[in-house]
Protein backbone atom coordinates (compact mmCIF):
# COMPACT_ATOMS: atom_id res chain seq x y z
CA UNK A 1 0.00 0.00 0.00
CA UNK A 2 1.03 3.45 -1.00
CA UNK A 3 0.19 6.63 1.72
CA UNK A 4 0.44 9.87 0.81
CA UNK A 5 -0.17 12.53 3.34
CA UNK A 6 -1.04 16.32 3.12
CA UNK A 7 -2.86 19.07 5.13
CA UNK A 8 0.38 20.62 7.22
CA UNK A 9 1.21 24.29 7.42
CA UNK A 10 2.06 26.95 9.59
CA UNK A 11 -0.48 27.85 12.50
CA UNK A 12 -0.78 30.07 15.58
CA UNK A 13 -1.04 28.48 18.98
CA UNK A 14 -4.59 27.70 19.77
CA UNK A 15 -5.42 26.67 15.96
CA UNK A 16 -6.46 23.60 14.11
CA UNK A 17 -5.65 22.05 11.56
CA UNK A 18 -6.95 18.44 9.91
CA UNK A 19 -4.31 16.01 8.10
CA UNK A 20 -5.55 13.54 5.21
CA UNK A 21 -3.70 10.20 4.70
CA UNK A 22 -4.52 8.37 1.21
CA UNK A 23 -3.75 5.21 0.78
CA UNK A 24 -3.57 3.54 -2.74
CA UNK A 25 -3.48 -0.75 -2.76
CA UNK A 26 -4.89 -3.27 -0.63
CA UNK A 27 -8.00 -3.05 0.80
CA UNK A 28 -7.69 -0.27 3.27
CA UNK A 29 -9.71 -1.61 6.06
CA UNK A 30 -7.49 -4.02 6.63
CA UNK A 31 -4.93 -2.38 8.01
CA UNK A 32 -4.01 -0.42 11.33
CA UNK A 33 -3.36 3.52 10.49
CA UNK A 34 -1.48 5.39 12.53
CA UNK A 35 -0.08 8.91 12.72
CA UNK A 36 3.63 9.34 14.14
CA UNK A 37 5.26 12.99 14.77
CA UNK A 38 8.91 13.32 14.60
CA UNK A 39 10.64 16.85 16.39
CA UNK A 40 13.98 18.26 15.26
CA UNK A 41 16.54 16.32 17.66
CA UNK A 42 13.52 14.10 18.83
CA UNK A 43 12.65 10.18 18.24
CA UNK A 44 9.93 9.06 16.27
CA UNK A 45 6.46 8.99 18.55
CA UNK A 46 3.12 7.54 18.17
CA UNK A 47 0.25 10.18 18.49
CA UNK A 48 -2.69 8.22 17.74
CA UNK A 49 -3.81 5.04 16.40
CA UNK A 50 -6.78 3.40 15.07
CA UNK A 51 -7.19 -0.33 14.87
CA UNK A 52 -8.25 -1.97 11.30
CA UNK A 53 -11.90 -3.61 12.55
CA UNK A 54 -12.65 -2.42 15.56
CA UNK A 55 -12.12 0.90 14.98
CA UNK A 56 -10.64 1.03 18.48
CA UNK A 57 -7.95 4.23 18.64
CA UNK A 58 -4.61 4.65 20.71
CA UNK A 59 -3.85 8.31 21.67
CA UNK A 60 -0.80 9.77 23.18
CA UNK A 61 -1.56 11.32 26.48
CA UNK A 62 0.01 14.56 24.71
CA UNK A 63 -2.75 15.00 22.69
CA UNK A 64 -6.08 13.47 24.38
CA UNK A 65 -8.73 15.75 23.99
CA UNK A 66 -7.39 18.07 21.12
CA UNK A 67 -6.62 15.51 18.77
CA UNK A 68 -8.71 12.93 16.90
CA UNK A 69 -8.70 9.91 14.67
CA UNK A 70 -10.67 8.99 11.86
CA UNK A 71 -10.87 7.18 9.16
CA UNK A 72 -13.00 6.86 6.06
CA UNK A 73 -12.72 2.79 4.79
CA UNK A 74 -14.44 3.74 1.58
CA UNK A 75 -11.80 6.51 0.26
CA UNK A 76 -9.17 4.83 1.84
CA UNK A 77 -8.34 7.58 4.00
CA UNK A 78 -7.37 8.38 7.70
CA UNK A 79 -7.56 12.12 8.82
CA UNK A 80 -5.94 13.35 12.20
CA UNK A 81 -8.15 16.49 13.46
CA UNK A 82 -5.76 18.66 15.45
CA UNK A 83 -6.89 21.32 17.73
CA UNK A 84 -6.33 23.53 20.34
CA UNK A 85 -2.23 23.36 18.68
CA UNK A 86 0.34 23.53 21.03
CA UNK A 87 4.21 24.86 19.57
CA UNK A 88 5.13 21.69 20.90
CA UNK A 89 3.09 19.74 18.34
CA UNK A 90 5.52 21.34 15.85
CA UNK A 91 6.90 18.54 13.79
CA UNK A 92 6.96 16.25 10.72
CA UNK A 93 3.76 14.30 11.20
CA UNK A 94 3.99 10.53 9.54
CA UNK A 95 0.87 8.07 8.99
CA UNK A 96 1.82 4.80 8.96
CA UNK A 97 -0.07 1.34 8.11
CA UNK A 98 -0.02 -2.20 8.94
CA UNK A 99 -1.66 -5.66 8.54
CA UNK A 100 -1.78 -8.57 10.65
CA UNK A 101 -0.14 -7.61 13.57
CA UNK A 102 -0.67 -7.87 17.46
CA UNK A 103 -2.75 -5.20 19.17
CA UNK A 104 0.62 -4.84 21.74
CA UNK A 105 2.27 -3.40 19.47
CA UNK A 106 -0.27 -0.83 18.08
CA UNK A 107 2.33 1.89 19.52
CA UNK A 108 5.23 0.92 18.07
CA UNK A 109 6.42 2.52 15.01
CA UNK A 110 8.49 -0.66 14.05
CA UNK A 111 5.49 -3.00 13.90
CA UNK A 112 4.13 -0.43 10.69
CA UNK A 113 5.27 -1.14 7.38
CA UNK A 114 4.07 1.74 5.11
CA UNK A 115 4.45 5.27 5.45
CA UNK A 116 3.84 8.54 3.80
CA UNK A 117 6.17 10.80 3.46
CA UNK A 118 5.81 13.22 6.01
CA UNK A 119 3.54 16.48 6.64
CA UNK A 120 5.65 19.42 8.11
CA UNK A 121 3.16 20.79 10.79
CA UNK A 122 4.69 23.80 12.36
CA UNK A 123 2.94 26.05 15.46
CA UNK A 124 3.96 29.38 15.99
CA UNK A 125 3.54 30.82 20.01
Amino acid sequence: VQLQASGGGLVQAGGSLRLSCAASGRPFSSYDMAWFRQAPGKERELVVAIRSRSGSTYYADSVKGRFTISRDNAKGTVYLQMNSLKPEDTAVYYCAGRRGKILSTVRLADSYDYWGQGTLVTVSS
